[in-house]
């Protein structure tokens, strides 16, 4: 593994962890959904823990996908365009500069680039409320797989790593960890969703996280100033 992806992977874990506060915006509902679907006497823990692992396990399955075509592409234009890798490499450092913006609130911008998602949306959306109210693993599969192509800000920063990574086979991988990175969060949503969402909206953890992002930025745009990024730990 080398160390640009090694830093790549560790960057898109903790990415997916620290923006949990965006998770639960976009997905919190649809994560306590499949839990209040079921009539009461069928809310046992063990049910409702297999409909959140097979939402994930669908969720996380789309981004893979997604990251594998957005890496294939990156490999495509590189193999055809040399200097492009220059300019994917400071894209994914500006995306993740946007990242801490968002999550630090210090500049909402990167929500305007979910926008660029809501004419896919407009056709999926519709197929995952059909599916609704989810009663069985199946069904918590299917919307997760649909859910996982909502118009998301953190997931497109990622997509733009994986695109610059320039392979299919390395962007499925980092947005594999991305979404196991969000997992911890969307999980606990479902049992603790006032606390988890309370602890998110803490300030001192904004802006730790948020600048985490920024430094993980910097370590991303090292080589691409020349210098040797230094060694991860």
């Amino acid at each position: 593994m080398t160390e640009l992806l090694a830093g790549g992977l560790i960057t898109a874990l903790i990415a997916g962890f620290l923006g949990g506060g965006h998770c639960i915006g976009m997905c919190g509902g649809i994560v306590s959904a499949l839990s209040f679907a079921l009539p009461p006497s069928q809310r046992h823990p063990a049910r409702i823990a297999a409909l959140m692992l097979m939402y994930n396990l669908g969720r996380i399955s789309s981004y893979t996908l997604a990251g594998a075509l957005v890496g294939g592409l990156g490999q495509l234009l590189i193999h055809n365009i040399q200097a492009i890798t220059q300019v994917l490499g400071w894209l994914a450092v500006t995306m993740l500069v946007l990242m801490a913006s968002y999550i630090g609130q210090w500049w909402q911008g990167l929500t305007r680039v979910e926008a660029l998602g809501k004419y896919l949306w407009r056709f999926l959306e519709p197929l995952g409320r059909r599916l609704m109210p989810v009663t069985h693993p199946g069904q918590a599969l299917l919307i997760g797989l649909i859910w996982g192509w909502l118009p998301c800000g953190l997931v497109y920063s990622m997509l733009i790593l994986a695109l610059s990574s320039g392979s299919a086979t390395q962007g499925a991988l980092l947005l594999f960890v991305f979404g196991l990175g969000t997992l911890p969060t969307l999980l606990l949503t479902g049992a603790l969703a006032r606390q988890v969402t309370h602890f998110f909206r803490q300030p001192l953890w904004r802006q730790a996280s948020a600048l985490l992002l920024l430094a993980f930025a910097l370590w991303q745009a090292l080589p691409l100033l020349g210098f040797s990024s230094p060694p991860h730990p």
